[in-house]
């Protein structure tokens, strides 16, 4: 990792396989759909100093992300903004169609990330759509979110351009730490969803954790983001609570020992604590599931 010069970041970043440089930690909107709250939280992550803001066409909220951004007065070439293809609009032409609606909904001239954000429908010619997009400099980056390795591999062995990113669920409880070597020998960043598991699991009171937090004067939250940072791991922590939004970021004062790493690499489970994109009646769902016009 280098240190970022973005401007008021202290953020350091991750070299994508293509050469550039990413934010090894950014800030999600996912279950933000309120305009409002939604542009407010980013303006406020901004202002903290994140450069990385996450979004995806199916969050229903670009648009909030798009006037927050114009908002806040940092220069276009210190952000990192990634969308995302949802399922309905896969294929070749589609996803051309959608890229250009989301660009639009931004108010941007470029993405620096664009992921088919689910492993399902015709995300081979999304794929074909995308190079070309990546090749005519409307995105500096593309990318995969939730594919397993079997369809990350294939992904890659029939195109040309390797997925610089793969955003898949990551935390204490299901820490893809195979997966992540995996990815790391084709070159694509593990980044992290998810990365409190909404709580789940009692993730805010376990002991590991909290133990692991009192030793540094530190949160659970902050304990986590950077048990992350130190594996390499990109991560977009979401709150849309200013407070937590600052603290989120505040993770590069202070450094975990290999002692408490290796505790916090026996929370994991091999589960997730969501679902499996394998499962069929999950794949249902997602395939059905339709965004508004």
């Amino acid at each position: 990792m280098s240190e970022s010069t973005a401007r008021t970041s202290t953020v350091p970043t991750v070299t994508l396989n293509n050469g550039v440089e990413m934010p090894a930690l950014g800030f999600g909107v996912f279950q933000v759909p309120d305009p409002g709250e939604c542009e407010r939280s980013v303006v406020a992550a901004l202002d903290t100093g994140y450069r990385l803001i996450d979004t995806a066409a199916a969050y229903l909220n670009e648009d909030a992300v798009g006037r927050a951004v114009a908002a806040s007065g940092v220069p276009r070439e210190d952000l990192f903004i990634t969308t995302k293809l949802w399922v309905q609009d896969t294929g070749y032409e589609a996803t051309k169609a959608a890229f250009a609606k989301s660009l639009k909904k931004l108010d941007l001239d470029y993405l620096d990330l664009y992921l088919i954000h689910q492993p399902l429908g015709d995300y081979y010619g999304s794929w074909r759509a995308m190079e070309e997009l990546y090749s005519e400099g409307l995105v500096r980056a593309i990318g995969v979110s939730n594919f397993y390795p079997d369809r990350l591999v294939d992904l890659i062995q029939h195109n040309e351009v390797v997925p610089a990113v793969n955003q898949i669920e990551t935390h204490p409880f299901f820490q893809r730490t195979d997966y992540q070597v995996l990815m790391r020998e084709h070159g694509v960043q593990i980044e992290s969803w998810g990365p409190f598991a909404e709580g789940r699991n009692a993730l805010f009171t376990n002991p590991t954790l909290t133990g692991i937090g009192a030793a540094h004067g530190r949160s659970v939250a902050q304990v986590v983001l950077r048990w992350l940072v130190q594996r390499g791991v990109v991560a977009i922590p979401k709150s849309v609570r200013t407070e937590r939004i600052r603290e989120n970021f505040d993770v590069f004062g202070f450094v975990l020992s290999e002692d408490e790493m290796t505790r916090i690499s026996g929370l994991d489970t091999g589960v997730s604590a969501f679902f499996d994109h394998r499962d069929p009646v999950q794949v249902t769902r997602l395939n059905e599931a339709r965004l508004p016009e």
